[in-house]
């Protein structure tokens, strides 16, 4: 099974010569991953980005990301600093 998780972008680098289109700093709920947007080249810092296996897949809005993560806390999911 496969899990997308919603996290919000804080900042996005310029795309140099070894990344395949502009990587993001995401942040999931207190954990920060460096993220593609090769996927979603409209997401701005601000915005919250669904992301699977390094890559944000589509912009969410910020209710219907925060209702996923309720969704995951329900469904027992650990999620990052609460151990």
């Amino acid at each position: 099974m496969c899990l997308a998780v919603p996290g919000k972008i804080i900042d996005i680098q310029t795309p140099s010569a070894a990344m395949i289109g502009p990587q993001a700093t995401v942040d999931f709920q207190g954990s920060r991953l460096e993220v593609s947007l090769a996927m979603t080249p409209e997401a701005k810092p601000g915005d919250w980005v669904l992301v699977h296996a390094g890559f944000a897949l589509n912009v969410l809005d910020e209710a219907e990301a925060l209702e996923t993560w309720d969704y995951l806390r329900q469904a027992g999911v650990t999620l990052p600093g609460e151990g």
